[in-house]
């Protein structure tokens, strides 16, 4: 009966989250490369990130660290970083 979500389900819907929020186009979260540079690739500022991570913070009611914010540049990173935060919560 565990309520766990795995990484990938985590991935799909940071994938959706960045496209809602960021207004991005010609990307649907199944085509969102999780390995790509977000900053460097995807041209994502700061200001992007931080709305970003309220958005995931409310979501997965985890607490993310703006000292963390440059690590989380792709996808897949912000994935393993809220599962991590997940788990250490549990």
């Amino acid at each position: 009966m565990s309520t766990t979500i795995d990484v990938e389900s985590i991935t799909l819907r940071v994938a959706e989250i960045m496209i809602e929020e960021l207004k991005l186009e010609d990307v649907t979260p199944a085509t969102f490369d999780p390995e790509i540079d977000l900053i460097d690739e995807v041209g994502i500022d700061s200001m992007d990130l931080a709305t970003v991570a309220l958005v995931l913070r409310d979501e997965y009611a985890i607490r993310i660290d703006e000292d963390d914010y440059p690590m989380l540049t792709s996808i897949r990173l912000i994935s393993e970083y809220i599962d991590n935060k997940r788990k250490n919560v549990a």
